[in-house]
């Protein structure tokens, strides 16, 4: 049985931008880079990158990453795009709550999600 979730890995092919974007566009914090592997830690999730020869991100779905926003997610969004984010649609509205998604520099599927407000 799982105990938990040890770490996420996203695929890239140049490592360098992707480690700047998720420091730089996300504020995440790089725990440890080569050119094969690098750690972010996302809140206490740590998302491995990870370089391959033949990284390319799937149009037919798959894993998303969802961040928490550190403050609304409208300032969040403008923060992205102010940052050079590909932002893909608005925000949409759910009963569970609100999402936006956006990419990474490897054309990684992200998103911002905040809870409903009680």
């Amino acid at each position: 049985m799982a105990t938990g979730v040890a770490a996420v890995w996203v695929p890239v092919t140049d490592m360098d931008r992707a480690v700047a974007f998720y420091r730089d566009v996300l504020g995440l914090t790089v725990s440890s880079q080569s050119d094969d592997w690098s750690e972010i830690d996302a809140n206490g999730l740590r998302l491995g990158l990870n370089a391959r020869e033949s990284a390319s991100p799937s149009s037919g779905g798959g894993a998303v990453v969802t961040f928490q926003p550190d403050g609304s997610i409208e300032d969040e969004v403008a923060g992205l795009k102010e940052r050079g984010a590909d932002v893909e649609g608005e925000i949409s509205e759910h009963p569970w709550g609100r999402i936006v998604p956006f990419k990474d520099s490897e054309g990684n599927d992200l998103q911002f999600y905040a809870p409903p407000a009680d």
